[in-house]
């Protein structure tokens, strides 16, 4: 909303802040992605471990549990199944999660997107704040690699770009850390069931990503998350 005096301007769009992964993965012909907005998962994000199973491993970034766990239709009972319980099992079954930082993933602003003391915080390896858990960083910090030789830095060099926030979290006991930020969990693996998963606390695209992006081995380190997290060679 924009306020001009006595006078209000509504402005509203869609942008696809999605471009910069997307772009970056289609240069490797041995990973295939697949894009769900908001406003589609909404709807069509798989409601069954079958149907999940169409995809080795699923990302979320900015995607709060609301439109993941409800329907379009909130009037219907049953509206369907829990889909983060869906998801759940889809990792206990041998697939790969992870969770991107921003401001609509893990606790988010304002902890709306509300994904603490739910099935997603169970299978990740890192334990979420019950409250707006996001560190503003406008002077921007870097990560530092804190284990160089897991597969999935292979061919990443170790100078990370500023990131300008993150999600804070704390790494659980049996979480590997990969990079730390400020000392919290930047880059966490874990293991539920026979899948694996992945916690990345800041974003995968902008505003605190914007210097990712432009980043030299952006593609290539999520080429190697993805192979990692579906249990591929690379």
């Amino acid at each position: 909303m924009h306020i001009k005096g006595f006078d209000m301007v509504p402005l509203g769009g869609y942008e696809n802040f999605a471009v910069w992964f997307l772009d970056a993965l289609k240069v490797f012909d041995d990973v295939e992605v697949t894009h769900m907005p908001n406003h589609v998962a909404l709807t069509e994000f798989p409601k069954t471990v079958e149907a999940m199973n169409a995809y080795d491993a699923i990302i979320f970034s900015d995607t709060g549990k609301n439109t993941i766990q409800l329907y379009p239709d909130m009037f219907t009972v049953p509206m369907g199944p829990d889909r983060l319980d869906t998801l759940r099992d889809y990792v206990a079954q041998g697939r790969g999660f992870c969770m991107g930082g921003g401001w609509n993933c893990f606790e988010g602003i304002r902890g709306i997107p509300g994904y603490h003391d739910t099935q997603v915080e169970r299978i990740l390896p890192v334990n979420m704040l019950p409250y707006d858990d996001r560190v503003e960083k406008p002077q921007g910090v870097r990560p530092l690699v804190t284990d160089k030789k897991h597969p999935l830095l292979k061919g990443i060099g170790d100078e990370w770009p500023l990131f300008l926030g993150y999600n804070k979290v704390s790494a659980k006991a049996d979480a590997q850390v990969l990079a730390t930020i400020d000392g919290n969990p930047f880059i966490a693996l874990g293991e539920f069931g026979r899948g694996r998963t992945m916690a990345f606390t800041s974003d995968l695209s902008k505003h605190w990503g914007t210097a990712f992006i432009g980043w030299e081995h952006y593609g290539a380190f999520w080429r190697n998350a993805v192979k990692w997290l579906a249990g591929h060679e690379f």
